[in-house]
């Protein structure tokens, strides 16, 4: 791979400089990257032969508008080259990732999706919910369209199957049965309760059921169920019956569930204008496990191949592709993306465009939900740009509204003092944008409020404003709305004049007479509060944004309080850590027992140093 650049005069900008890149370009495959006058990326793209694409935009006509446009704005170019053509994808991909071109499409959302992992480091295997890389020695069923699908499953196979969650650690400590053996979900091998042998046998079936392997199970319940009922067993056939009741219910919550296709993904796309969604199905086994709608940025008018190959590579960068994918368009490069997810898996990829049968109903499906969610959203999305206008009219503001960020602290006389910031646009909340920050322990024990605001705006945007001096990214707000009145106000306007962001647009909001809800005032600096009408649907948006605040404030605040109170005094001494916490532990029992032990007695635990030992002993003994 080689990499190159030129750099032409500024002011020249549009297809006559970039047929002066022509004739240094060579014939090879690679990634080209157009700039505009500042230097900012405008589109990313690959191609087989860099001079013949790069000739192509040499050429004012034949071009889309959203193509003339990019082209009118490029001022520089940057090329790679590649030995192969898959290289040049990958490239482009990992380019488009990092740089978020404004003309590329973007796939915004890259998580993760849950797993079944069905353990085998254990005799006795575990069953739980797994995300991320699979290490762990097992079998894994998945992915799940969210982690809800999952827990919904596996609290069902708990009932079913009656399958252990608990950690190899937990297991190997229990003396006694826990709670989830009490209510049936548990059936309590860690102390004896079934023989291997039987539990590898629950084992085997809860795998053939998450396989496909449905009827089989229900036929061998309810052959037992018979069986018991003969035997005038009522009771255990009633836990048999309710057995076979959570297994309908699983399979009445997946929906369609195709006979014919064992494994694969589809995925259909809906495009209308510049806004385009795709939905993608899970199928496993042949059981539908979930599906998700996905909104891709379109790169200002993309065409539906382009979005839906960008999203295709984009979104299994992270994620392990099935055997075969469905789509419901063609794309422009089939035997290139097959080759490449082929490559990435260890095994063949196949993607088919069905015309007939019963995947064609399952892609169209798919379309259908994908024109469905489209439709919501951009119903939502002209709704919620509405209210933003109107929040911009009210408050004075000429700019558009496109990022509002709303701030709240959360504490209880000081503990645990958290401050959230919840980030709020056109599309409705950015909950990826979220931020919490955890206020300082000197500042929060003072119990200052403004003090607390101050810290959390100074971190907020002295950080942003190292990253982004230039202000040219988008995690600036158009406004911030802040919990409180005058005082908070003031506050903000303090730090913000120290970081020089006098410029940056700001109000307060606080509860009005007797803290009701529609009496709230308005507080902006140097103009005397203001109310908006009670049934202003305007204030009704500010609200639920003050509310959606206070909510993440207050969960977080909770969070690290049940956190702190699950706190051992260990973790307050320097260099004890999990390893070390849990051989003295093991060693010990009891924190409380440690506190009793004498210098010898630590320091002929495993792990702890000489030095280490007497740090503990001084930890938990006074100076006499």
């Amino acid at each position: 791979m080689t990499n190159g650049s030129t750099t032409h005069n500024q002011k020249v900008s549009g297809s006559k400089i970039i047929g002066k890149y022509l004739k240094n370009l060579p014939e090879n495959p690679g990634v080209y990257r157009m700039l505009d006058r500042g230097g900012e990326v405008l589109y990313v793209g690959k191609a087989v032969n860099l001079r013949k694409r790069v000739t192509n935009y040499s050429k004012f006509s034949g071009h889309s508008l959203r193509t003339i446009k990019m082209i009118e704005l490029t001022c520089s170019m940057m090329f790679l080259t590649t030995r192969t053509e898959t290289e040049a994808l990958l490239l482009e991909q990992n380019l488009i990732k990092q740089l978020k071109p404004k003309y590329n499409v973007l796939l915004r959302d890259d998580k993760s999706f849950p797993n079944i992992l069905v353990s085998k480091t254990h005799a006795f295997s575990q069953i739980k919910k797994h995300r991320g890389k699979r290490s762990e020695k097992g079998n894994y069923y998945g992915p799940f369209a969210s982690a809800g699908a999952v827990n919904r499953t596996l609290n069902q196979l708990q009932k079913i199957f009656m399958l252990r969650n608990c950690t190899d650690a937990q297991f190997n400590n229990r003396s006694r049965p826990c709670l989830l053996f009490q209510i049936k979900k548990c059936s309590g091998p860690c102390v004896g309760k079934i023989t291997e042998n039987k539990y590898s046998a629950a084992v085997k079936d809860a795998e053939d059921f998450l396989k496909g392997r449905n009827s089989s199970i229900q036929e061998k319940l309810a052959l037992q169920m018979h069986q018991a009922s003969k035997k005038l067993d009522f009771e255990n056939a009633a836990i048999i019956r309710d057995k076979i009741h959570a297994l309908t219910q699983i399979q009445q919550h997946q929906g369609i569930n195709p006979k014919g296709v064992p494994e694969a993904d589809i995925i259909a796309i809906h495009q209308e204008g510049n806004s385009a969604c795709v939905q993608v199905f899970f199928i496993r086994g042949h059981q539908n496990w979930g599906n998700k709608a996905y909104f891709p940025q379109t790169g200002n008018g993309a065409e539906i191949q382009e979005i839906l190959e960008a999203f295709i590579v984009q979104f299994y960068g992270n994620k392990t592709p099935p055997k075969r994918i469905l789509l419901s368009s063609k794309l422009e490069n089939t035997e290139l993306v097959e080759h490449l997810l082929s490559k990435k898996s260890s095994y063949k990829i196949k993607i088919s465009y069905p015309q007939v049968g019963e995947k064609a109903i399952l892609v169209e499906n798919a379309r259908r939900n994908a024109e469905e969610a489209l439709a919501r959203k951009n119903s939502e999305h002209a709704n919620q740009t509405k209210l933003l206008k109107n929040l911009a009219i009210a408050l004075k503001i000429k700019t558009p509204l496109n990022r509002v960020e709303v701030y709240d602290n959360s504490h209880i006389q000081g503990t645990n003092a958290i401050g959230g910031m919840i980030v709020s646009g056109p599309d409705g909340f950015i909950k990826n944008a979220y931020r919490k920050f955890n206020i300082s322990p000197s500042v929060a024990q003072t119990g200052d409020d403004l003090a607390m605001m101050k810290e959390v705006i100074y971190r907020r945007f002295s950080k942003l404003s190292s990253i982004d001096p230039t202000r040219s990214n988008e995690a600036w707000p158009d406004l911030m709305i802040i919990d409180g009145g005058a005082g908070q106000v003031s506050a903000v306007a303090e730090i913000l004049s120290d970081l020089g962001l006098n410029d940056l647009n700001f109000i307060g909001i606080a509860k009005g007479e007797e803290r009701n809800a529609g009496k709230e005032l308005f507080y902006k600096l140097k103009e005397k509060p203001f109310s908006l009408r009670h049934t202003d649907p305007t204030l009704y948006f500010v609200q639920r944004l003050r509310d959606e605040a206070h909510r993440f404030a207050i969960g977080a605040h909770r969070a690290k309080r049940k956190k702190s109170n699950f706190r051992s005094p260990l973790d307050e001494i320097k260099g004890v850590g999990q390893f070390r916490k849990r051989s003295l532990l093991s060693h010990f029992g009891s924190v409380k027992a440690i506190s009793r032990a004498d210098l010898k007695d630590l320091q002929s635990v495993e792990g702890i140093s000489n030095k280490l030992a007497k740090n503990l002993h001084d930890f938990f003994h006074e100076a006499k």
